[in-house]
């Protein structure tokens, strides 16, 4: 792993899931454990918890991908993060669109920030 950068993980639909693999994004870390979930209709909320917690818990994992209507049934748990790294990002689907309103993430960046800041 010396001299690796970190990994992308991916929670999603099969869509996503399956376009991010395309693009290279699988990998397996050293426990033979994937960078990735596919959520189907009979996944059930406990596994979506442990993989976004094992996630979080991995050294190689930098950054975090979860549709957004995935991380709306786990909120709970993305409003527990407040490190840094792994970074998570809400993302649209096919059939969810992105909404803004609802991405806890980027309602805390914006705090961060003033009006005067961003001009």
């Amino acid at each position: 792993m010396a001299g690796r950068g970190k990994l992308i993980a991916v929670l999603g639909d099969e869509d996503t899931v399956t376009g991010f693999l395309l693009g290279g994004v699988g990998e397996l870390n050293k426990h033979r454990k994937p960078n990735f979930l596919v959520v189907e209709k009979d996944t059930s909320l406990t596994e979506i918890e442990e993989t976004f917690r094992s996630f979080l818990a991995r050294e190689d994992i930098g950054i975090i991908l979860i549709n957004q209507f995935i991380a709306e049934l786990i909120r709970h748990v993305l409003d527990g993060h407040t490190r840094s790294l792994p970074a998570v990002l809400e993302i649209p689907s096919k059939e969810h669109p992105y909404d803004d309103a609802k991405d806890s993430i980027l309602r805390r960046a914006r705090g961060m920030f003033t009006a005067e800041d961003l001009r």
